[in-house]
């Protein structure tokens, strides 16, 4: 039997709901045989299975292979992985929040053309490119994957934004990462992989000018027992980069000991929540689209697969409450107000 049920495909769309929405897939397949009358004791080879296999995948699917190996194995930032987020959260981005939601944040920054800013956790430098088109910024990039890096910086000069949104690869442990000063910083869904946060924090505060303004949004813990949760070690475990989170308090009272003032400081949880969950609303008609392109398309499919256990995982996570996403707005004062 445990054969004849592994052996079974099932259709993109319901394969791609199963695994977004938690099920066993061998469960499904299981229940699947029962519906079609499989009786395996009858049959203890399996033929009808595979014969009904061979029916369906003719029709309307493509089996697709297992994710991964180990499905707590680290997703790394290939060429495939960039593209299939991209199809999901938008052209230059590789996680939520697209153009409007970059555009509307932003504006807690109140900036214009006459400024420059510093972008912590860059990615594909899709938020880079947004501040320096809508508000006429010049943008320094900064990203701890030197694949997201690399890539970034090729989309940006394809722009014609090469020199207006700068997307640089960040070594961490750099003594002075930043080169410049800088009226603005921005850091999306980064600090949690920096393994000291005083120092970046610290190498920000030095690189901006009296008056500046940090607008940070970043991935807490809920309390340091979460750490113990096997879905929270899960998801840290197929991070590309290894992440250090900590909790909202933990980070609020490192930016304050840095010299910061903090202006807002706001769970955005279910913000995010809802961004994720409109974002991958399409992802079944994607992987449709993607399973009438033969091999290249389960190749691709496999990734998209992966990708979305992973958001999947982080959604249910949050939603349980066991990690948060927080906002922070911080001011760095002049020095006659210190």
């Amino acid at each position: 039997m445990t054969e004849a049920v592994k052996d079974i495909k099932i259709p993109i769309k319901l394969r791609f709901l199963t695994w977004w929405n938690g099920y066993d897939l061998d469960d499904v397949k299981a229940r699947l045989m029962t519906q079609q009358g499989n009786d395996v004791e009858n049959d203890p080879d399996g033929n009808n299975a595979a014969k009904d296999a061979e029916a369906t995948e003719t029709s309307e699917t493509t089996e697709v292979p297992s994710l991964t190996d180990d499905p707590d194995a680290a997703l790394s930032w290939d060429t495939l992985r960039m593209e299939m987020t991209q199809l999901i959260w938008g052209e230059g981005y590789c996680g939520p929040g697209g153009k409007e939601h970059i555009e509307t944040m932003s504006k807690l920054l109140t900036m214009n053309s006459e400024m420059s800013a510093i972008v912590i956790g860059a990615g594909l430098g899709g938020p880079s490119r947004v501040l320096a088109e809508e508000f006429g910024v010049w943008i320094a990039g900064f990203e701890l994957s030197k694949d997201l890096a690399e890539r970034g910086m090729q989309m940006s000069t394809d722009a014609g934004l090469g020199s207006k949104a700068v997307i640089h690869h960040l070594d961490p442990a750099e003594e002075d990462p930043f080169e410049r000063r800088y009226d603005r910083a921005f850091s999306k869904e980064a600090l949690y992989c920096f393994p000291d946060k005083a120092k970046i924090l610290k190498d920000t505060y030095d690189t901006l000018k009296d008056g500046a303004l940090f607008l940070i949004s970043d991935y807490t813990l809920a309390d340091a027992s979460a750490l113990e949760n096997p879905d929270v070690q899960k998801w840290l475990a197929q991070e590309a980069i290894r992440p250090y989170p900590v909790t909202a308090d933990v980070l609020k009272t490192t930016l304050e000991e840095t010299g910061f003032i903090l202006r807002v400081n706001e769970d955005i949880s279910q913000e995010y929540i809802g961004l994720i969950e409109a974002s991958w609303s399409k992802a079944g008609t994607l992987s449709k689209q993607l399973a009438q392109k033969g091999d290249e398309g389960a190749k691709a499919i496999k990734t998209l697969m992966a990708e979305a256990e992973f958001w999947a995982l982080r959604a249910k996570l949050l939603k349980e409450g066991h990690i948060r996403v927080w906002r922070f707005l911080a001011n760095k004062q002049p020095e006659q107000m210190r």
